[in-house]
């Protein structure tokens, strides 16, 4: 095998080992936390504090990445190994301030499996270089089949419930660093090391770029709110752990496997389009969770979540290209992501007050609020940018 691509294939083994962990915990953290908490309403907090810590990680893990991409990555698995090893010892003591520790460790570690994607880019030819990026995002599909599988086999594993799923995790991450350790990563190319155009202020300034990150913040934001509360809310009804774990697997799977198509898509009926699209999609999963709680309800409802995010994501991050110039590339998408993930941690945390304290159907409400809000911002963007059209997306 080309020596580049088998780099990119071993990546996208690294992508899904992470992503596995990322979402056997997404499953079972708002329980633990539900559990372990004197006040219910903080149930999502250790989450909320993973996604903050990846938020806060992202660009220092530039950093790290640029003295050397192996070590850096291998740093990022060991750190992750210390989350679940203290997550572990948490639940066994019952201790909800350490819990939350090992959720903010994991989620420093999430900060570098996000650069998995530029890596094998920067190793790929150009004629392979959008095929490699595809590749490791497909490492989300192969994720949502073993994260699911991983939390329901493991539940009972250890004495106490859910301690095992921690002790998957760090099985994953021990099968990260030895993946890693068999990846000859060159050094980065000079041009990562390079800074010109405009400022930053000027670049945000733009219709096209508020627009851009409007999307992403809400597309992921109203995932993370809607996904977080949703095994709370299942149990809260008295569904079994099990059919949680294969709502939020079919959810995944309507993330990721969309993936493989929606460039083309994107191509064929223009980016605004796509990410109204997603919005009508998010728009459809609300109204069915307002219908009712059958297992059937909140099925079809994370999946059309899943696939209204990928819409939503992947066009709001395409039409983000139409607000900078090649020398502007790092930073402009550095600010979109420090917003994005920002906006996805206060979402999170905020899933778990709400269903506390109001209910399943305020959440739903919140959601379909915040999905006006980037359906204005399309359309107002849509009279404005008429060069957003479908030919000049080819």
């Amino acid at each position: 095998m080309n020596p580049a691509k088998k780099i990119v294939f071993l990546l996208a083994l690294c992508q899904a080992l992470a992503m596995s962990g990322s979402i056997l915990l997404f499953i079972i953290a708002a329980l633990i936390g539900s559990t372990l908490a004197a006040d219910k309403s903080l149930a999502t907090l250790p989450l909320a504090l993973l996604q903050l810590a990846t938020m806060l990680t992202t660009i220092p893990a530039a950093f790290i990445l640029k003295r050397g991409r192996k070590l850096g990555f291998m740093t990022g698995a060991l750190v992750g190994l210390s989350g679940s090893s203290l997550g572990i010892y948490a639940l066994f003591v019952e201790n909800f301030g350490l819990f939350s520790l090992s959720m903010l460790l994991y989620g420093i570690s999430n900060g570098f499996v996000g650069y998995y994607r530029f890596a094998a880019a920067d190793v790929a030819t150009e004629s392979f270089r959008s095929r490699a990026i595809s590749i490791v995002i497909a490492g989300g599909i192969l994720a949502a089949l073993i994260g699911p599988e991983l939390a329901t086999w493991t539940k009972n594993w250890l004495p106490v419930t859910f301690a095992g799923g921690f002790v998957a995790i760090a099985l994953l991450q021990i099968l990260t660093l030895l993946v890693l350790s068999a990846i000859d990563l060159p050094p980065l190319s000079p041009q990562n090391h390079q800074e010109h155009g405009r400022n930053l202020g000027a670049i945000m300034q733009q219709p096209v770029f508020i627009v851009a990150v409007l999307g992403s913040m809400i597309g992921y934001g109203v995932m993370a709110l809607l996904m977080t509360a949703t095994p709370l809310a299942m149990v809260a009804v008295h569904h079994p752990f099990h059919t949680a774990a294969s709502v939020i697997q079919w959810h995944v799977l309507g993330m990721f496997t969309p993936s493989l198509f929606t460039g083309y898509l994107i191509a064929r009926f223009g980016v605004l389009t796509m990410i109204s699209m997603g919005i009508f999609l998010n728009g459809l999963c609300i109204a069915i969770n307002l219908t009712g709680t059958n297992a059937s309800h909140f099925f079809w409802a994370l999946l059309l979540l899943g696939i209204g995010w990928n819409f939503m994501f992947i066009g709001s991050t395409t039409l983000l290209t139409k607000a900078y110039m090649p020398t502007e590339r790092a930073k402009t998408q550095a600010a979109h992501d420090f917003l994005m993930l920002s906006f996805v941690a206060f979402t999170t945390f905020l899933s778990g007050r709400l269903l506390n304290d109001w209910g399943w159907a305020v959440v739903n409400y919140t959601g379909l609020s915040l999905i006006g809000v980037a359906s204005v911002a399309v359309l107002y963007l849509g009279q404005q940018r008429p060069i957003l059209q479908p030919k000049q997306m080819e």
